[in-house]
């Protein structure tokens, strides 16, 4: 992926929302195209209503909020020393550990479980997704822990990993995921032979992608 930190993407005036801003510049752009895969498979492959589609949506942006919370508190306390660790594949690792066990639990998940078992266990999968998908190694996550480092304090680190995890949150995948909540909806009505189907489907293509993601950073 080349060098991931320029000096460029620095704001000249370090403030709660200017770190904001380079988060907001991700969630637009970089969030959309990583996540998609992962989330499109976990919704279709989960199916529900859209009150579902919304929570699991909320789970996902909640584990890169703490994910980008806790990573800006490690570079105030750890210095660039993350950034090389992240730069080294162990992102990848987890990313890929995360994607496997969604995978698993779509396929293992009973198909008229109650709902409140269903829901209750099923918003783990999206947290941990979320929380993993913090650690992709870009250039925006790169100048916010150059940002934390200089900080040298690990409370400044976790306000400014918060601020751009906020930023980041403002992504199209709020809209792109209760989109493919109805299109899989109008895909099993009345065709119940099709969830399950549909449910193997996504489980398989999140265990591939999360081994893909493992196979890279070997």
């Amino acid at each position: 992926m080349g060098e991931l930190f320029s000096p460029d993407l620095l704001p000249r005036e370090v403030t709660f929302f200017s770190i904001w801003l380079l988060g907001v510049s991700m969630g637009l752009t970089a969030c959309t195209v990583t996540c998609l895969p992962f989330m499109s498979s976990w919704v279709l492959g989960r199916g529900g209503p859209q009150a579902l589609v919304w929570r699991d949506a909320g789970m996902f942006i909640g584990g890169r909020l703490v994910g980008y919370s806790m990573l800006g508190g490690l570079a105030g306390g750890a210095g660039l020393w993350l950034d090389q660790m992240l730069k080294g594949g162990v992102g990848h690792y987890v990313i890929g550990g995360a994607s496997i066990a969604a995978g698993l639990w779509l396929l293992r998940a009973p198909a008229h479980a109650p709902c409140g078992v269903a829901r209750a266990t099923g918003s783990t999968p999206p947290f941990f997704l979320g929380f993993s998908l913090s650690l992709t190694p870009c250039a925006p996550l790169a100048s916010l822990l150059a940002l934390c480092a200089a900080a040298g304090s690990v409370g400044n680190g976790l306000s400014n990993g918060l601020a751009f995890g906020l930023g980041a949150a403002l992504t199209p995948l709020l809209v792109l995921l209760p989109l493919v909540g109805v299109l899989g909806k109008s895909l099993r009505d009345n065709r119940e032979w099709l969830t399950r189907w549909m449910r193997y489907g996504a489980a398989a293509v999140l265990v591939a992608i999360g081994m893909r993601r493992i196979l890279l950073a070997i």
